[in-house]
């Protein structure tokens, strides 16, 4: 029998059925969706500084992977003639032209102890190491001042170390090199070597009982370069920055001595203007040639 007023309950009931499973489906969702909210808070407060953990550590693993370990310092050797000779025979007009350069002259002190001769002659001592940056620097000013008063033979080259400041800077060595001047005496000692050996670097040369006395009772701070200039000057420290030096072949930096407005010659040759006045004042402005130029008159001394 049909309905009489066109109403079929079964419809209602299937109505009503899907309704709820509507809202159910609904709540589900929300509930999901709450949750899933509640992970990803979590994950951010979590996660986030474990995140920049685990980048930090990639980062670093990425840099050491490409980083390549520093070059060795160079081993020593000889110094080819050609740059013994170069160094021996720059122009008068390079040092006057230089001047002062960029010296920085609070490398120098005056003292007033005994003279120090050796032969009847003004001694210069020198007291450095291999893998001494600042050494490695003034060397470069000590042996062009001392070449216009003499000759060396048996330079060295060498290099700085190659894990200290400045590092692989080229440069000379005074171990096994001889000096010979009718004005001046000189004595230069290398401790130590370029080359690691423990916790330091390996041993060279030694100074005489009378030399290390004389660096005990000036060179209270240990500091190297450490020069004695016949006990009237002491110079500790380079009289120039030696990164002027980075990068560069001794080849290079002999070559760059004949350019005076070059960065290098005005802090080797700069240097080595003021170690030449000092040396002028041992023997007594001689050669006259020398200690008559501007770049060396020019210079003021400590007192």
């Amino acid at each position: 029998m049909s309905n009489p007023k066109g109403k079929n309950p079964q419809a209602g009931k299937n109505r009503a059925a899907n309704q709820q499973a509507a809202r159910e489906h609904a709540r589900k969702l929300r509930e999901e969706r709450l949750r899933r909210d509640r992970r990803n808070r979590l994950l951010r407060t979590v996660g986030a500084p474990v995140l920049v953990v685990v980048l930090i550590v990639v980062v670093f693993v990425v840099v050491k992977a490409n980083q390549k370990p520093p070059a060795a310092a160079a081993p020593s050797g000889p110094a080819p003639a050609t740059l013994t000779a170069s160094l021996e025979s720059i122009p008068t007009a390079n040092y006057d032209t230089v001047g002062k350069g960029s010296t920085d002259s609070r490398v120098m002190t005056a003292i007033n102890g005994d003279a120090l001769t050796a032969g009847g002659k003004p001694r210069v001592l020198y007291i450095g190491a291999e893998y001494c940056p600042f050494c490695a620097a003034e060397r470069w000013s000590m042996v062009t001042a001392l070449a216009r008063f003499g000759t060396f033979s048996g330079l060295g080259t060498t290099s700085s170390s190659s894990s200290d400041s400045y590092p692989n800077t080229a440069t000379l060595t005074f171990h096994g090199a001889t000096y010979t001047s009718q004005y001046l005496s000189f004595t230069g000692v290398e401790e130590t070597t370029n080359v690691r050996s423990g916790n330091g670097y390996a041993p060279l040369d030694k100074p005489s009982a009378a030399d290390q006395a004389l660096v005990t009772k000036y060179n209270t701070s240990g500091s190297i370069p450490f020069v004695d200039l016949g006990n009237k000057y002491l110079i500790s420290g380079a009289s120039y920055d030696p990164q002027v030096l980075a990068g560069l072949t001794q080849a290079q930096i002999a070559a760059a001595l004949l350019k005076p407005d070059s960065d290098i010659a005005k802090g080797v040759l700069g240097g080595a203007n003021y170690v030449t006045a000092a040396l002028c004042r041992l023997t007594n402005n001689q050669p006259a040639a020398v200690c008559t130029s501007s770049a060396v008159t020019s210079q003021t001394l400590p007192s």
